[in-house]
């Protein structure tokens, strides 16, 4: 599971014309904007590897070096003077910034924490990726206002502004595209591949109610989710990660209509095979012709079954592992080819 926050940089707001009277004013814009161009080179270092790793905590260095970048541009900028006696302008950015920390300090540790325990189940996953969402709402209220000071004190200033935004700005606000996307699918994935989970559980205890209930969920979610899937427009154009994902629910689909009813039925052979066996055990050498043949039938037809069960097993274990390792490869050339690797 990959996430960023998505995160917006004031910076990207770049100066056009100005008077001469402006040029205080300028500087002054200048020297906030110098502190949020640091966080973005910061929180773009973390987010390249988010975007090439597997777990948050293997790249925590990043995160806190992100969360220090803005915790000092905080500090500075909270020590600037108002600029003639208005203090609009910094007050706001100081509140952006303010909780742009607690949510990067607090929240995020959390959703850290969270992540240890999203893969257990479905709504496990879906609190994980609810979590991330109310974090970057947030973060993208606070953003709303500190632009809207931004623009107020370039207005009453005289200053003319450009919204241009810059390179590293750009590539933020991809790689949160590129991100949404991701998620999308992964949440469709993640329904159907949580209850194979449930469904091997069963047949490893040989609980053949347990294993019909899960074949047919399995089926069931794996259907719905390839329905869903197409409801997902794919990112620029480019449907790979979705299309794995489908394979992946056709695996599943053959997993749970062809072959789980077949491992079923050898439980069910086993199943009256020990029966047999016990009630023999029992009778020692009293045996009718009859029930030697009987026994006879369970054994060959519990050989044929366990040979069956055997070859069935093998092969999708084969299918599953090849299907899963397209997903992870897909996963990862999705995001090696839209978020960069360079700085």
């Amino acid at each position: 599971m990959k996430f960023i926050f998505r995160t917006t940089i004031l910076s990207c707001i770049v100066l056009s014309t100005m008077s001469t009277k402006a040029q205080s004013p300028v500087q002054y814009m200048d020297k906030i904007n110098a502190e949020f161009k640091k966080i973005s080179e910061e929180t773009w270092d973390y987010t390249r590897a988010v975007a090439h790793s597997k777990k948050a905590r293997q790249i925590d260095g990043q995160r806190r070096q992100m969360i220090n970048a803005n915790r000092n541009g905080l500090n500075r900028i909270k020590n600037m003077p108002p600029f003639n006696g208005d203090a609009a302008y910094r007050d706001s950015t100081v509140r952006y910034l303010e909780l742009s920390y607690a949510v990067l300090n607090n929240d995020y540790a959390k959703i850290m924490d969270m992540e240890e325990i999203s893969e257990q189940s479905y709504d496990a996953m879906e609190a994980y990726m609810l979590a991330q969402q109310i974090a970057n709402e947030k973060m993208e209220a606070a953003f709303d206002i500190a632009v809207a000071a931004n623009e107020e004190f370039a207005k009453k200033n005289n200053i003319n502004l450009i919204n241009k935004e810059t390179e590293t700005a750009e590539k933020l606000e991809k790689a949160s595209e590129v991100f949404k996307f991701y998620n999308q699918v992964y949440l469709v994935f993640f329904k159907p591949y949580k209850q194979e989970f449930y469904l091997i559980d069963a047949q490893s205890k040989g609980d053949i109610n347990a294993m019909k209930q899960n074949q047919e969920s399995l089926s069931k979610l794996s259907k719905d989710a390839k329905v869903k899937l197409k409801t997902i427009v794919p990112y620029k154009g480019n449907s790979t990660l979705k299309a794995a994902c489908e394979d992946v629910m056709d695996f599943y689909i053959m997993e749970a209509d062809t072959k789980v009813p077949m491992l079923v039925d050898f439980y069910l052979k086993k199943e009256k095979f020990d029966k047999l066996k016990t009630a023999m055990d029992k009778k020692g050498k009293n045996l009718t012709e009859a029930e030697v043949n009987e026994f006879n039938a369970a054994v060959n037809e519990f050989n044929k079954a366990s040979n069956d069960y055997n070859k069935i097993n093998a092969e999708l274990n084969g299918k599953r592992a090849n299907s899963l390792n397209n997903w992870n490869n897909a996963v990862s050339k999705y995001l090696d080819r839209n978020v960069s690797k360079k700085k």
